[in-house]
């Protein structure tokens, strides 16, 4: 969290102001149709302060992340562009990177990527060349020595706000905060949390946070999905990885009429956030609605995080 640094980034100059922070998030299609991403991006606008372009998530294959983030500030927008390992070695990174930045990209999140296994191309070769941490300190290099991994200066230096992604639910537990503070050396800016469900679990994870002084170093972003139906929630907690549900907020959900379950998850959502809001560390929140876009805005509007701030 360099004081002196200064990306152009809207989403930086908003955590540095002080402000709480709302990122959102946009998943490419599967084609090459720009207008998809423009429809999404009529549903978000103004609704968060920058938006995560996924790459490639989940190993299925999609429009570009770079290509996609370009569409994105061409409808007005701020991009986040992900970048995961699974698929570039160093040579094809640092190539992406700086091409990224030429057209005006200012926030990445650097992330290893599912394997390819879970993916539609499960006989693919994943390569893993770098790993997250490994990718944090390229761009880190690349910004601030302007200097390339293999020690050649670059005439140009990218100028971006670097991001991670940190799950505190993972096991083991007691792993999670050191990784963080990993992430913190090799010079992260901020990080966006996998999606929040155990709020006392979390609140632990920020109370080790905060003892070790990270939360002064790097924002925190707490990751916040909204249910769609107790068949979601209950997908979530059984089959993604990582991924903690509590049993009350499944039987909440569940003891909610169908018709009515939509509803609920999103003030499962709305209370999450005012409770973010208020918990030492959290510099702000990452609303991740899964192909739910139009619910984006009702989220941040209930939590009381519209307007966005203009700086």
């Amino acid at each position: 969290m360099s004081e002196e640094y200064k990306s152009g980034s809207k989403l930086e100059k908003v955590l540095r102001a002080g402000q709480f922070a709302v990122t959102g998030e946009c998943g490419p299609p599967r084609g090459a149709d720009p207008e998809v991403i423009k429809k999404k991006c009529a549903l978000l606008k103004d609704k968060a302060d920058a938006f995560n372009i996924t790459d490639n998530q989940t190993s299925v294959v999609r429009m570009s992340s770079i290509a996609s983030s370009v569409i994105m500030m061409q409808e007005g927008m701020e991009p986040v562009m992900q970048m995961v390992c699974r698929d570039r070695n160093r040579i094809a990174i640092q190539s992406d990177i700086l091409g990224g930045a030429a057209l005006g990209v200012k926030n990445m999140l650097c992330l290893s990527g599912d394997h390819q296994k879970f993916g539609d191309h499960p006989q693919s070769k994943n390569v893993f060349d770098l790993d997250s941490i490994q990718l944090i300190h390229t761009v880190k290099k690349m910004r601030d020595e302007h200097k390339f991994l293999g020690g050649d200066e670059i005439k140009g230096a990218p100028k971006l706000f670097i991001g991670a992604a940190e799950n505190p639910f993972a096991d083991p537990f007691e792993i999670r905060v050191p990784r963080l503070a990993k992430k913190v050396a090799a010079g992260v800016d901020f990080i966006q949390t996998q999606c929040i469900f155990n709020l006392p679990k979390f609140e632990e994870w920020m109370k080790q946070v905060v003892d070790r002084g990270l939360h002064e170093k790097v924002y925190i972003l707490g990751g916040v999905t909204p249910f769609k139906s107790f068949g979601m929630a209950k997908y979530m907690a059984n089959n993604v990885p990582g991924m903690d549900v509590p049993e009350e907020l499944l039987k909440r959900m569940k003891d909610t009429p169908k018709e009515k379950q939509a509803e609920e998850g999103i003030n499962i959502a709305v209370e999450t956030c005012f409770k973010l809001k208020e918990m030492k560390g959290v510099a702000g929140v990452h609303l991740m609605a899964i192909e739910w876009e139009e619910k984006v805005g009702e989220i941040a509007q209930k939590a009381g995080f519209l307007p966005r701030p203009q700086l």
